[in-house]
């Protein structure tokens, strides 16, 4: 139970009351106290209260004439009256207009906790009710997004059962990318992964608080104004539409019904260009050549046009799924390693914004690109990869790091990142490290130099990180090393 009012002139009677209910054994979050109906009025006009004691007779407003007032409210607490003998015909009238229960003066302590229990149990059930009943209108929502065909009778039906229920007289409907299930306020419907989206309906009243509030830092696509069940299947794909073209523009907000950008006709044409067959196919069959740099412009070009609107979202989504299809039938030999980046990537959509989908996109294209190539050119890498190994040992005792190796040999970063770990089944710190340890327990067993000497003649300038490397790699100091060499 979260709010209990009581309502009573005298104040030793309240307090009596407030300790009885502290005692009862039901939990109650808030306890509240006026001295008269006028006051309970205008708390109850402002605030959702679970349980009501009021006295019946009050100066300036009656407990009586306050259940009567409640009468109009949506939602009313539940009204326990407390009374004398003398107004006894007075709780009876009060019981006819749905007051659970009355409490005699002076109030019996087991009495009024025997009360609270039992509309404790009330309000439980009653909240399991409302969230079972919440849950299933829920579940038919979604059912009616994601049908096209609908019956007339399954309409009715859900018309009858939950637009009194619920509050769609005049909403809106947001998409967003689906994640964790969240908790938002109640007057908001909230559908957690439709198709990959949450879905929320918001009146239209609530609208730009929700926007601020709930969806910060968000891309939203968001329908018009609609009304009614009837038009909720409507207002998603609206919502849905409009949050795919949020993800092509990189906006933030994006509107269903917002005018139409104008743009000139040669760039449309440009835009169909880029998702023509012509250019579908020359994506695919480049890949692998010397013509990374031509690669990478067609690509930026397409997302450039995507990005201005001369190609369409419903466009742009048949031109990546056909692109990904024909890689994997291209290359299917060649994906074993690619499955898990592969699927994410074709899922494109569940990224926030085109933006950030592109860079990893393209990382994975270049990468890719660069395996083909090298696959069709193997004995020129292993050539390389061997000059690339024959610099490590002649400069092992030097500054080095993959960067310098790759530029002395005139290859990509990554692809010798790869490459280099494919032919000697190592990284490249890895199998630096291990022939400078290597080296150092040669000199350390043959020769009577210093440890800090060693260090510099393995490459390394700081001598306590020489120490440390060379115990993590061999188990014991260098000292101990050298100790346990000439035993």
């Amino acid at each position: 139970m979260k709010t209990v009012l009581i309502v009573e002139d005298e104040k030793l009677i309240r307090q009596g009351i407030r300790t009885m209910i502290q005692r009862s054994g039901v939990p109650v979050e808030m306890i509240m106290e006026c001295s008269n109906g006028e006051m309970a009025l205008e708390i109850l006009q402002n605030q959702k209260v679970d349980v009501m004691f009021t006295d019946i007779r009050m100066p300036k407003m009656a407990g009586i004439d306050l259940v009567q007032k409640l009468q109009e409210f949506p939602e009313k607490p539940l009204v326990v009256a407390v009374s004398g003998y003398a107004d006894f015909t007075y709780a009876v009238e009060m019981l006819r207009m749905g007051v659970r229960d009355y409490l005699l003066k002076p109030v019996e302590r087991e009495k009024l906790c025997d009360i609270m229990r039992k509309l404790d149990q009330e309000l439980t059930e009653s909240r399991e009710n409302s969230q079972n009943s919440k849950r299933l209108g829920h579940q038919q929502f979604k059912y009616l997004m994601l049908n096209e065909k609908i019956t007339e009778e399954e309409l009715d039906m859900m018309q009858s059962g939950y637009e009194s229920e619920f509050d769609l007289h005049a909403y809106y409907v947001y998409a967003v990318n689906s994640g964790e299930t969240k908790v938002v306020a109640e007057k908001y419907i909230y559908l957690h992964d439709v198709e990959g989206y949450d879905v929320y309906l918001v009146s239209d009243e609530n609208a730009q608080l929700f926007l601020k509030n709930e969806l910060v830092q968000e891309y939203v696509g968001v329908s018009m104004l609609h009304s009614g069940i009837r038009e909720m299947r409507d207002a998603y794909q609206e919502a849905a539409d409009a949050r795919c073209r949020a993800f092509c523009t990189n906006r933030m907000i994006c509107r269903a019904g917002e005018p139409v950008r104008n743009i000139p006709e040669d760039f449309c044409k440009q835009g169909q260009k880029f998702v023509g067959e012509e250019m579908k196919l020359q994506r695919v069959q480049i890949l692998g050549t010397d013509k990374t740099e031509e690669i990478i412009k067609g690509w930026n070009g397409l997302f450039h046009a995507v990005k201005n609107e001369w190609i369409a979202p419903a466009d742009f989504a048949k031109c990546m799924d056909d692109f990904f299809k024909e890689i994997r039938k291209t290359y299917r030999n060649m994906l074993t390693d690619e499955e898990d980046s592969l699927k994410k990537l074709e899922d494109y959509y569940s990224y926030p914004a085109l933006a950030v989908w592109q860079t990893e996109f393209m990382e994975w294209l270049i990468d890719f690109h660069e395996h083909i190539n090298s696959r069709f050119d193997a004995n020129k890498n292993q050539h390389k990869i061997k000059q690339a190994i024959d610099y490590i040992q002649e400069n092992y005792d030097k500054e080095l790091n993959m960067a310098v190796v790759s530029n002395h040999i005139s290859m990509n970063y990554s692809m010798f990142s790869y490459l280099f770990k494919e032919y000697t089944g190592s990284n490249f710190v890895n199998y630096l490290k291990g022939i400078r340890m290597e080296e150092a327990k040669k000199l350390l067993t043959e020769t009577d130099l210093r440890i800090v000497e060693i260090s510099a003649k393995v490459g390394y300038d700081n001598e306590k990180h020489f120490m440390r490397i060379f115990k993590a790699s061999c188990g014991v100091s260098p000292s101990e090393y050298r100790k346990n060499a000439q035993m």
